[in-house]
């Protein structure tokens, strides 16, 4: 039996940082849609936080960017207002990241210096706290590779950032839910759901590697790809295993598909566990099933609207709130074996 609760202040601030970590990355999806994200080519962490204020540090940035591959070969004659619009995404993106920093070490200090958190349950926070320092860095990490020779990001490098992210997101969501009654669940029902989770968390992985590669704005059809089930330029590199996530079209292939396999996934398990949930659990398994198919949906329509930016933010904004979704029911349940 559990013996230290989070205090409702510690719960509320949870919740608050989750929606922060929420809205990062979506911010973080409108950054790279916008190709926003390497309009900042240094990294400061503190200095950082602070625009540009007058002309002449608006010069200086603008020429920093005009050094970048991406300037010379895709924006060549951009003006310094059009600078000035995607450096704004770029920058509230940063200092968004910032503000859930302050955010989550403020409060915390304070909860642990009024002894509602325990020392060690402090402890695990601050490891936490060095988790989105550590995400801090992954973003800059991905951000240095598009400096030098390439004129987008590392598709390696974004899927890391954007896993990291949300694995963060789900320890707070974890943590959030710690006291939750935790419902007893059949082994093979729990291993099913663990399943959809792993799919989801591989589709949306795809899903990073489709926007590295700028995998959307290609075969924009469906189901076929340009009359083709799987394209023969999907398997046009070697070895045949990096197709997978260097190459646009099977990396799109992988994740139009996994969606769909997921959501059957998803759908099988609700129905599953429908049968023994109690009434209180059903209108979160129902809306869980629901959100599963409007997330194919939302992914249908960014690829044959060519990812228009709304739609794929929304799709993004699907693809966690799915998550969430999923992972409620698998924190909030435990094992429990059939009797025999």
């Amino acid at each position: 039996m559990r013996t230290h609760r989070n205090p409702a202040a510690v719960t509320c601030w949870l919740y608050l940082c989750c929606g922060m970590v929420f809205v990062m990355a979506l911010l973080g999806a409108v950054t790279r849609l916008t190709e926003a994200g390497l309009s900042i080519t240094e990294w400061n962490p503190i200095m950082g936080a602070m625009p540009p204020l007058d002309r002449d540090d608006w010069q200086r940035a603008f020429a920093a960017y005009r050094e970048t591959p991406q300037y010379r070969l895709l924006h060549i004659g951009m003006s310094l207002d059009d600078f000035k619009r995607i450096y704004f995404w770029e920058w509230l993106h940063r200092l968004w990241g910032r503000l859930i920093g302050v955010v989550f070490v403020l409060p915390l200090l304070a909860f642990w210096w009024r002894g509602q958190v325990s020392r060690k349950r402090a402890l695990t926070f601050l490891a936490v706290f060095a988790l989105g320092g550590l995400q801090g860095f992954i973003g800059w990490f991905m951000v240095q590779s598009g400096l030098a020779a390439r004129t987008s990001v590392s598709p390696y490098r974004l899927a890391l950032h954007l896993g990291f992210a949300l694995l963060i997101y789900a320890i707070l969501l974890a943590m959030a839910w710690r006291d939750r009654p935790a419902v007893p669940d059949e082994p093979s029902a729990r291993r099913h759901g663990w399943l959809a989770l792993a799919m989801l968390a591989a589709t949306m992985i795809f899903g990073a590697f489709v926007a590295g590669l700028q995998g959307g704005t290609i075969y924009n059809t469906w189901p076929l790809m340009e009359g083709e089930f799987l394209p023969s330029a999907a398997t046009s590199l070697s070895p045949l295993w990096i197709n997978a996530f260097e190459n646009a079209a099977l990396a799109q292939f992988i994740h139009r598909w996994l969606g769909p396999m997921t959501m059957i996934v998803v759908l099988s398990w609700v129905g599953r566990r429908w049968r023994s949930a109690d009434p209180v659990r059903k209108p979160a398994l129902a809306g869980l099933a629901v959100m599963a198919m409007l997330q194919v949906g939302l992914g249908l329509a960014t690829l044959l609207t060519q990812v228009q930016i709304g739609i794929a933010v929304l799709h993004q904004a699907g693809a966690i709130t799915l998550l969430t979704m999923l992972l409620y029911p698998l924190i909030t349940t435990r094992r429990t074996n059939k009797s025999k």
